[in-house]
Parts: C-alpha cells; structure tokens; sequence
C-alpha cells in the first residue's frame, strides 16, 4: 500500500467527513442528550455503516447499488424516512412530570442511528466509488484494498469521535444539559430540513 495513497485517502475521507450533514447531526445529538459514551457509541456504529459501504466498494457491490434506479432509490426514500423519524422524535420531545429532563438515549438508540445513518445513506457509495477509482487499480492487492477500506472506516469513526469527545466537555455539558428539550428540538428541525432535502434530490 503506497503511503502517498494512503495519505491521500485519509485526508479526502476526513475532509468529506467533516462536511456538516445529517450524520454529524445525529452524533451531536446523541452527545449532547445521552453524553460522551452516548455520543462515542453513535460515532463509532456510523464508522462501521462508513466502512461496510467501504468494503462494498472494493468489492463491487456499490457499483451496482448506484447503478441500479430502484435499489438506489429505495436507499434514498429509506434515508428520508429515517431522517424524518428522528427528526419528529426529536420535535415531540417533553419534559416529564416532576420537571425532570427528557429520557437518554439508550446505548442501543445510539449505535442503531449511528449505523443506519450512515447505512441509509447511498451518496456514501457513490462517494468511494469517485474516490477508489482514482486510488485503486488493476494491479492493486487484495490486502491493499483491505487496508484502504480499513483507513476509510478508522478516518471516519475518530473524526466523529473527536466531535463527541469534544463537545462532550463538562463545560458545554452542564449547560446544555438543563436545556435538552430545546437541544432535541432544534436537531429535529435540522434532520427534517435535512430529510426535505434528500426528498427534493429523489425527484430530481
């Protein structure tokens, strides 16, 4: 595995991944309502739906995923729906009786959105098709598409979890913390504008 590759793949995967999106969304939120572990789960579940989609890659399977109409299509309503679950979820959220806050997440609400976030998401494919073609050849071993596959999978997952580990600082969580419902609300806004959008790019 050429290292001038390598780096190359490390630095388009990290800048794509620090692009604001609906994945950066859902980890912001699970971190912001659920804390560090919440947020890290959800960071490190959306790295894996990142590097399945790495791995179909390489394999071939991608390929066929966005030249297909109706598989693309059904990954493409299958996001949107998602999108605007989480997004309605996050709109009715309340304060319960007792004026305690909102419920946490729990660990598997973290890793299931982190995942299919990310999983639901075939613009991912379409991404390391552009990006694997330019880096991975005929001569190109089996073990060096691995590898790239895995810095794909491992740039990804530490950049979200650099963001959770970030803003999950007791500075920024004390105070966001006695305003959950407000935070949960504002990122249920963001995933259906989000969520409006994929709509938008279905029709077109």
């Amino acid at each position: 595995m050429n290292l001038a590759t390598w780096l190359t793949v490390v630095s388009v995967v990290a800048l794509g991944a620090m692009v604001p999106g609906a994945s950066l969304a859902v980890v912001l939120r699970h971190t912001l309502t659920g804390g560090r572990s919440k947020g890290c789960i959800a960071a490190f579940t959306h790295g894996l739906g990142v590097g399945l989609y790495a791995l179909l890659c390489i394999s071939g399977l991608a390929f066929l995923i966005t030249n297909s109409p109706r598989v693309f299509t059904v990954f493409q309503w299958g996001g949107a729906i998602y999108l605007t679950w989480l997004g309605v979820r996050g709109l009715m959220a309340r304060i319960p009786a007792g004026d305690q806050l909102s419920a946490v997440p729990t660990t598997t609400h973290a890793g299931r959105d982190g995942f299919l976030i990310a999983l639901l998401n075939p613009n991912i494919a379409i991404w390391f098709i552009a990006l694997f073609s330019q880096v991975i050849g005929a001569h190109t071993t089996l073990p060096a598409r691995l590898g790239y596959a895995a810095t794909a999978w491992l740039t990804d997952t530490a950049w979200y979890l650099l963001v959770a580990w970030l803003l999950s600082n007791p500075l920024w969580m004390d105070r966001l913390r006695a305003k959950t419902v407000l935070v949960e609300r504002v990122f249920g806004v963001i995933l259906l504008a989000l969520a409006a959008r994929l709509v938008v790019e279905t029709f077109r």
